[in-house]
């Protein structure tokens, strides 16, 4: 299991001067992430929102291991017998409660003042974040057809927050695919029979959208430019990868299509390909629809290619050690499907102010993001290449000044993005009249 490092967003704001906490939840059928962010209005516009603790619970219905990093540095780790998600939350507040946590910000279930949680799929309904409630929870069980492996376990994680926090705690919802609700019709519409998108909802809807739009908010803040001044493509590259054509600040245009499987070549999933290879394959290989469907979600992309991984690190080694074949093949297709979308959407665009990289291979891979910039040149790209290779996990310019076309490293912070979007969404609905620094809910602490 992955968690990422742990990093105070800010180390020297008092915990007092902070309006709320929020507690991020990633509900996955077998795993929650979490994390406890503690910001406000003015956190959120000074960019010092404050992260207590993340982590992640994991084998739900069993032994659950319970890994967390907190503010302090330290990393615990526990497993406990849970039967199901809820009793794995209730468990995990019990532990944030007491002492032995050292969360000293959180001794009640009351001082969590609120819940974000992804969800993966808004259709068609929600071009925004919504607080919960049961309309809206309805809502996303109406998309579960769009995202059936994704929905149902966010619904289980916004339920059991219900149940652990009770009925009143605000719960906010952010979505995947609501920041790509600005692609223009021609963009989004597929070239199939038009009855085929009203009765079935068949068109692109775009993911990774709080990644493309967090980073979209940070460059703005870096660049030193308004809203309707950020003109970028955002390329977000990990096991799952993605790109975003971004103008006047909104997303005009993204690679990921209905499903995640459309676009950029992925870790095991195949990005774009002639639809017809889906029926030969189920015919030569003997599979069902969905059995191939699976190959390409699964069994594709680097891992396919490659026949070795899907990790781009191991790839890069294993190139550097052997130079084999097809692990040289895996990377340079890699590349060159990146390098392509972002010439299409310079088309589509007209042009852009800068290519933002993010995601764990967009942030730690230089080798990835030089040979995906190599061949730019046309378009006014320059790399400066010392600034390039030190930038690791790092936010910087990587292009040199005089670039027509710039490229920056922003790391993503999806969970930040959903924390301000759960303070956004209550300080503008009916519970902000609850907000000041909320008083303690209760004293009692989960049982």
């Amino acid at each position: 299991m992955a968690v990422l490092e742990t990093t105070d967003l800010v180390d020297d704001l008092s915990l007092d001067e902070l309006l709320m906490n929020v507690l991020v939840l990633n509900a996955g059928s077998s795993s929650l992430k979490f994390q406890l962010i503690a910001t406000d209005r003015d956190a959120i516009a000074a960019n010092k929102d404050v992260r207590l603790c993340r982590g992640q619970i994991d084998r739900f219905g069993g032994e659950v291991l319970i890994v967390v990093l907190v503010r302090d540095g330290s990393r615990k780790k526990f497993s406990v017998s849970t039967r199901d998600m809820q009793a794995s939350l209730e468990h995990l507040m019990r532990w944030i409660t007491s002492d032995a946590s050292g969360i000293h910000e959180i001794q009640a279930v009351g001082d969590v003042h609120a819940v974000g949680h992804r969800v993966v799929h808004g259709g068609e309904l929600f071009g925004e974040s919504k607080l919960i409630n049961d309309e809206v929870l309805k809502g996303i069980e109406d998309c579960i057809e769009l995202a059936p492996l994704h929905n149902p376990n966010n619904i289980k994680g916004i339920l059991a927050a219900r149940q652990v926090f009770g009925p009143n705690l605000p719960q906010v919802a952010v979505f995947d695919t609501s920041f790509h609700h600005s692609i223009p019709e021609h963009a989004y519409l597929y070239a199939v029979p038009y009855h085929l998108y009203r009765r079935h909802h068949i068109r692109r809807y775009g993911f990774h959208g709080t990644s493309h739009r967090y980073v979209t908010e940070r460059y703005q803040m870096l660049a030193g430019v308004s809203t309707e001044q950020t003109n970028i493509i955002t390329l977000h590259l990990g096991n799952g990868c993605s790109a975003a054509a971004i103008r006047g600040g909104s997303s005009i245009d993204t690679s990921m299509g209905m499903t995640p499987l459309e676009g950029l070549v992925m870790g095991t999933r195949s990005g774009d390909i002639d639809p017809a290879i889906v029926s030969l394959i189920a015919t030569k290989e003997g599979l069902s629809a969905g059995e191939t469907e699976a190959l390409l979600n699964t069994q594709s992309g680097l891992l396919g290619i490659s026949g070795l991984t899907n990790d781009m690190r191991v790839l890069l080694q294993e190139q550097a050690k052997h130079d084999d074949r097809r692990v040289r093949l895996a990377i340079e297709v890699f590349c060159y499907r990146a390098r392509k979308y972002i010439g299409a959407f310079l088309a589509c665009m007209g042009g852009a102010d800068a290519v933002v990289f993010t995601g764990g291979i967009g942030e730690n891979s230089p080798e990835i993001r030089a040979r995906i910039c190599h061949g730019l040149e046309w378009a006014g790209l320059r790399l400066d290449d010392n600034r390039n290779k030190q930038t690791v996990g790092l936010e910087s310019q990587i292009s040199t000044h005089d670039s027509r076309l710039h490229a920056f490293v922003i790391p993503t912070d999806e969970e930040l993005l959903i924390a301000r979007d759960t303070v956004r969404c209550i300080l503008a609905g009916p519970c902000s009249s609850q907000l000041g620094r909320p008083p303690k809910v209760e004293e009692l602490r989960v049982h």
